[in-house]
């Protein structure tokens, strides 16, 4: 190894905040300067590296060209993971001052980034002397090894590495050796059936919010209904439902926390808490503190579960870092951000990669392609045959979950862990017991998730990674590791398995070969794209007439012989799916050649499950890890292969045979076709499949979860569509048909809660009549808008592409006047990251699609104005068609119309969260029906004003006194 590198100071640097606009800059010898993003440039050429917060976003301001790691600035990101791991901070100057305690001044300026600076090291020094230092001193050798740029002051602050003498230099990053393991323990009984009381859940309530909260009436009323959900189930299969529409501002979640945290206690049970998104995931975690706030109590009552894909896998750690040593010099690079993973992972609650407590531009900052590397996203886990499997952070939360008391989850993996639970082998138990409580918060996505987790997906993209879990990498770079080197120390144990785990791998071949995105794009003789070409062993070269190929192929002549131009779309969107009926020849030919196929896949896969059951039940004397790691394996193979390749075969075999005009569908099957994820490989490549959705997914939502759940609370802000107090019975009957409630046996509880916001006097929406679809013209409405309400706006899309062009154009006068612009699908930071920017920046302004319309809690000064581009019409597609047809009632236009109301709904609730807050509401299509108008509450006045009208009269309304305020 090479002799560690001499590094400079951050204080001999100078300091910068690179804005669009005006940048601030620091210069060494103390002078305070605001230059425009050239005179930037310019003198930043002239000095030593700067200090900075957030390298690329620095670069991206003034237009410079992005670097690898180890970069060659300070940046305070860097040193604020290596001093407060596992530390949720914004990514700004003033963010970290939040963070580290700080009052930032209301104007920004770089002089502030010495103090963080030195706050920092202060930290760094008073641990040199405590075992953390030990450890951090420990870590600072790889990252000295890697070029880390803060290795010499850090180094200063804490005293150098000592020399490891026969230790390996890199022990410091291999966590695994240093992580707690968990341990079995008794199973957890069945619980009792206890009910909650109305008036406990009331106390309940009253205790968690203490004596100064701010009283909320409907909240109580809010707890009070939830504890239906809590009563004793009365008859196998009919679960007590219970539908609560409580308006924004209630306060559900404490609402429904409030009882189900006292029925785990009473009856020592599990309560599920599921909603749409990670970010959501996170708020109620927040959430929970106030009801646990001692931090042993609450990791040890609450926990949070995801898909494995959201977590550290210690296996794929440990080969990125062998890969990295291996190759000297050249792996040094990748050392960095390894080492500073392993410095989170120590602090970690619990391992969580995506959305938990590493914070969100760890990605941008050292490449998402470690973060991907690390995390299990091919479902490659070996369970029990895994080295560091007592210290997976995956196996923990699992066993957590068995002994908490509330489990906070997402709506796709309650969702998949129904479906898979309905899959499972008999005798065979899912590794998560089935709660018998669950709470379903942002209810109104119960339907989505479920479409989402009952689908069933034929495309190359999901034939071809099934064919890599099963044989491999086949020869390319990959880690992929196939079923033979996962069983291979398994074959000689159980001999019987050799002969169905051989035609397993041999049958697999049917399916799309490397390079197959290729051959789809140019034709079957196309050549291997440069990263599916052999590095150390020879590749095979791709089967002839491979049946999943061909049959690719001629879905995708279908499609471009049937797509047409959508002439309800303006900007001449061209459909990107078909319908499968009628069917052609060659769809059909090659339909029948690829059931054949998977059906001799079909066949060993079951035959293999069979033997291993067989070995597991027949040989009471194998060891407990063994046992374990078969029947992981076990359900691994039913998930990821047995019902795939069966649910595929059913989709092939019913092409065969067109629907009859005069039965009602179940299922409705089409074509489609996407991009790809751009790699270097599949730059331009399309995929293209075949897709079978439930007409209604909450059919199997509800034919999964009856069974094992006793209740159910379905809570949103918009379960319903009312459009008037006459309209309640009618309003209910729709809400229940989209969410399936009309599917259980026992009829479901109604509670509707009203906001405790007045909104005709914290609000104003309008309707912008002299406003274009051209982009232009729309991003003028947007710049001048924004510039009025002074920041704190959040925009809000129908398409990602327009909110690019609208982005382009305004960040640069926008961020010149002090108002900074962030953009979901353009800044490389995650949801949750930019959300907690918008939050913290209060002038900044945000643009979004979809996920900041829902759920996006942002109380006070920071959200005053949302901007909506265009009327969310739902989107014309197959299946909106089809579900329309059948839940629509013979109603389709309503239909539409009631989707489009809960959308409004949803956006204009992102704009009072307090009782003080004040906002606007702009719709920037002219198009807009008045009918959609009742989506807004009750009291708010729409004013349909040209853009100056509107500017004028928002100006009015911001810069007038708060009616709420000056009545309190």
């Amino acid at each position: 190894m090479p002799s560690a590198p001499s590094f400079p100071s951050p204080f001999d640097a100078p300091a910068l905040i690179a804005r669009r606009g005006l940048s601030s800059l620091l210069t060494p010898d103390g002078e305070l300067l605001d230059l425009s993003a050239e005179d930037a440039r310019e003198k930043l050429a002239q000095l030593p590296p700067p200090l900075l917060v957030h390298g690329p976003a620095a670069l991206r301001a003034l237009d410079l060209t992005p670097l690898s790691q180890p970069v060659p600035w300070f940046d305070l990101l860097d040193l604020f993971l290596f001093v407060l791991p596992a530390t949720t901070v914004a990514p700004t100057p003033r963010g970290l001052a939040i963070a580290l305690g700080l009052t930032p001044p209301e104007t920004v300026t770089a002089d502030l980034l010495p103090l963080l600076c030195e706050n920092l090291l202060s930290r760094l020094r008073a641990k040199a002397d405590t075992q953390e230092g030990a450890r951090l001193r420990a870590l600072l050798l790889p990252l000295t090894r890697a070029g880390w740029i803060w290795s010499g002051e850090v180094a200063d602050a804490i005293g150098s590495a000592s020399d490891p003498g026969s230790a390996h230099p890199f022990d410091a990053v291999r966590i695994w050796r240093r992580l707690p393991r968990w341990e079995e323990t008794a199973p957890r009984p069945a619980p009792s059936s206890q009910p909650v009381s109305p008036r406990a859940a009331r106390e309940r309530l009253r205790q968690i919010l203490g004596e100064s909260a701010e009283e909320r009436p409907g909240q109580a009323d809010f707890a009070s209904v939830a504890t239906a959900a809590f009563e004793p189930r009365e008859t196998l299969g009919s679960p007590n439902v219970v539908l609560a529409e409580a308006g924004t501002g209630t306060g559900k979640t404490l609402g429904y926390i409030a009882p189900s945290s006292l029925w785990a206690e009473q009856n020592d049970g599990a309560v599920w808490i599921s909603t749409y998104t990670r970010h959501l995931q996170r708020q109620i975690e927040q959430e929970l503190h106030r009801l646990y706030p001692d931090e042993t109590t609450l990791r040890q009552k609450v926990v949070v579960r995801k898909g494995r894909e959201n977590y550290l896998c210690l296996l794929n750690m440990e080969d990125l870092l062998n890969t990295a040593t291996s190759r000297g010099n050249d792996g040094a690079a990748a050392l960095l951000p390894l080492a500073l993973l392993a410095r989170w992972a120590e602090a970690s609650r619990d391992g969580d990669l995506m959305g938990g407590d590493l914070p969100g531009w760890f990605g941008e900052l050292f490449g998402h392609g470690t973060l991907y590397g690390v995390a299990d996203r091919r479902g490659e886990c070996i369970h029990a045959a895994c080295p560091h499997y007592q210290a997976c952070f995956v196996e923990h939360g699992i066993r957590r979950a068995r002994q908490a008391d509330l489990v906070v989850a997402n709506h796709a993996l309650v969702m998949s862990q129904a479906a898979w639970a309905s899959l499972a082998p008999p005798g065979l138990p899912d590794e998560d017991a089935a709660p018998t409580r669950y709470v379903f918060d942002e209810g109104h996505h119960v339907p989505e998730a479920a479409d989402s987790a009952f689908a069933t997906v034929l495309s190359g993209l999901e034939s071809a990674e099934l064919r890599r879990w099963l044989l491999g990498a086949e020869g390319s770079r990959s880690r992929a590791r196939g079923l033979l080197r996962r069983l291979d120390d398994l074959v000689e144990r159980i001999p019987a398995i050799d002969a169905p785990l051989h035609a397993v791998l041999q049958a697999a071949r049917a399916l799309p070969a490397p390079g197959w995105s290729t051959r789809l794009k140019s034709g079957p003789d196309a050549p291997l794209a440069e990263e599916d070409a052999p590095s150390l062993l020879p590749l095979e070269e791709p089967e002839l007439d491979n049946p999943a190929e061909l049959f690719l192929q001629a879905l995708d002549q279908q499609l471009k012989a049937r797509r047409s131009q959508n002439p309800q779309h303006e900007t001449g969107y061209i459909s990107t799916e078909c319908d499968l009926h009628p069917t052609n020849d060659t769809v059909r030919k090659t339909a029948d050649d690829l059931s054949r196929a998977l059906r001799r896949l079909q066949e060993p896969l079951i035959l293999l499950t069979k033997r291993l059951e067989a070995q597991v039940e027949d040989d009471p004397e194998m060891e407990a890890p063994t046992r374990q790691r078969i029947e992981a394996f076990i359900r691994t193979l039913h998930r990821r292969a047995i019902s795939r390749v069966t649910g595929w075969v059913g989709m092939l075999d019913a092409l065969q045979t067109p629907p009859e005009a005069d039965i009602t569908l179940v299922h409705i099957d089409f074509i489609r076709t996407e991009r790809l994820p751009r790699t270097r490989a599949t730059q331009g490549d399309h995929d293209v499949g075949l897709y079978r959705h439930w007409l209604d997914p909450t059919i199997p939502f509800a034919s999964t979860i009856q069974t094992p759940a006793h209740g159910l609370l379905l809570t949103s802000a918009t379960l319903r569509d009312q459009t008037g107090p006459e309209d309640g019975e009618e309003s209910w009957h729709a809400a229940e048909l989209r969410l399936g409630a009309t599917h259980f046996m026992k009829p479901p509880i109604r509670a509707s809660l009203m906001s405790p916001f007045d909104y005709a006097k914290q609000t104003r929406a309008y309707v912008v009549t002299d406003v274009s679809v051209e982009i232009a013209s729309l991003a003028h409405a947007f710049r001048a808008l924004f510039e009025t309400a002074g920041g704190g706006a959040l925009g809000l899309f129908t398409a990602i592409r327009r909110l690019r062009e609208v982005h382009k154009r305004i960040s640069e006068p926008l961020e010149t006047q002090g108002f900074p612009l962030y953009a979901q699908h353009v800044d490389a930071m995650d949801n949750a990251t930019l959300v907690d920017v918008f939050r913290t920046e209060t002038h900044s302004c945000l643009l979004g699609t979809d996920a900041m319309r829902d759920g996006v809690d942002v109380p006070g000064e920071a959200l005053r104005m949302v901007v909506f581009e265009k009327t969310p019409w739902p989107r014309p597609d197959i299946l909106h068609r089809e579900r329309r047809r059948l839940l629509s009632e013979g109603r389709p236009s309503d239909y539409d119309d009631r989707i489009t109301r809960m959308r409004l709904r949803q956006a204009f609730g992102r704009l009072i969260r307090r009782g003080d807050d004040r906002g606007v509401f702009v719709m920037l299509d002219r198009r807009m029906p008045s009918r959609l108008l009742s989506a807004f509450p009750e009291g708010v006045e729409v004013r349909r004003l040209s853009l100056a009208e509107t500017l004028k009269d928002i100006e009015e309304f911001l810069s007038s006194p708060s009616p709420v305020s000056s009545e309190t």
